[in-house]
């Protein structure tokens, strides 16, 4: 049947129908943007399997937004192990630049891997640093039955004979955790942490169950990481590589400094975004962010996570990591890395 050939009464109800068919669409196209922008899909990719400090980033980040009633639709969180964060950062900037509800779990690993050139043809300046919301410190963990009873006991095995020391973490060489034994090789020690042995495993959970399992004799990873491990009677923290001894469950715990080692690990914990969303879902995104750290309740999750005080957001939190992808690169090289 031909338009042409239809009635008036016909035409005008064809015509009717049409309007209400491009105002339907035009509805639905205004509340895709407004999704985008309120984040009623939100989600958080934790870039390695569960179980490590890059799913307990996005889960303190999901948990922190429903309890603080800060957003009504619950966060999703997905794993994209790979790389050591690679294959995520690679997926952001080649499928998902564009995604205003997506944010990826990051910490000052991330910025290592990016000095080392591990992330491909990607540069730090690649995705929207969007903000750090905790902190961490490094730490250097052994079996509660290890022969290693303190720091300088690890300390004198690596002088002796560094590979006959195994150590591993959620990375791989080169990476932030790799640098935490490297550094006490090299400071400590005075041995080439090229000469070091190290396993690489795809995040803090699995290679914890290898320490445990000893088929590694030093786990390098994360105070946050320890937090439910700590007390349990199967591991013993050697160091905690922070300026000075914190409190709550760490308050035993010792620092490489206290031993006589001056060796440091600082760790930011926190998100970027694609590099194309926009600058209304940026914004509004950094602006939940620096509402969430400010409320009580997400203060005292953080704590029980053995998480400490961070808050560094939008451009200022950019610039920062692309700086510090900079330095890094000047300590890889002076860990025989470049």
């Amino acid at each position: 049947m031909h338009y042409l050939g239809r009635s008036a009464t016909a035409r005008r109800r064809f015509g009717f129908l049409a309007c209400m068919a491009l105002a339907a669409w035009l509805a639905v196209s205004l509340a895709g943007c407004q999704k985008q922008v309120a984040g009623d899909h939100p989600e958080c990719i934790a870039p390695a399997k569960p179980g490590g400090g890059y799913d307990l980033t996005c889960r303190l980040l999901a948990n922190g937004l429903t309890e603080t009633g800060l957003m009504t639709t619950p966060m999703i969180v997905s794993y994209m192990p790979g790389g050591i964060g690679a294959v995520a950062y690679n997926h952001v900037n080649a499928t998902r630049d564009h995604d205003g509800d997506l944010v990826v779990a990051a910490s000052t690993g991330a910025a290592v891997n990016l000095a080392l050139g591990k992330f491909g043809s990607y540069d730090a300046d690649a995705v929207r640093w969007l903000g750090a919301f905790a902190a961490d410190y490094g730490v250097l963990v052994v079996a509660a039955d290890s022969p290693y009873k303190n720091l300088s006991d690890l300390v004198a095995a690596l002088k002796q004979d560094p590979g006959s020391v195994v150590a591993g973490a959620g990375g791989s060489i080169g990476s932030q955790d790799w640098m935490k034994i490297a550094l006490v090789a090299k400071r400590a020690a005075g041995v080439d942490p090229r000469d070091l042995r190290f396993v690489s495993y795809e995040g803090g959970g699995e290679a914890m169950g290898s320490l445990l399992g000893h088929h590694i004799d030093v786990f390098t990873g994360d105070a946050s990481e320890m937090a439910g491990h700590i007390g349990s009677g199967k591991i013993r923290v050697l160091a905690i590589l922070s300026d000075e001894r914190l409190g709550g469950v760490y308050k035993d715990i010792p620092t490489a400094k206290e031993q006589g080692y001056d060796i440091e690990w600082p760790t930011w914990r926190g998100f970027y975004m694609g590099p194309n969303v926009s600058d209304e879902n940026y914004d509004a995104w950094v602006a939940r962010l620096k509402e969430l750290v400010a409320t009580d309740q997400f203060k005292t999750m953080r704590a029980k996570q053995g998480l400490f005080p961070e808050a560094r957001f939008g451009a200022d939190f950019d610039a920062y990591v692309v700086n510090q992808a900079r330095e890094f690169e000047t300590l890889a090289k002076q860990v025989g890395l470049k």
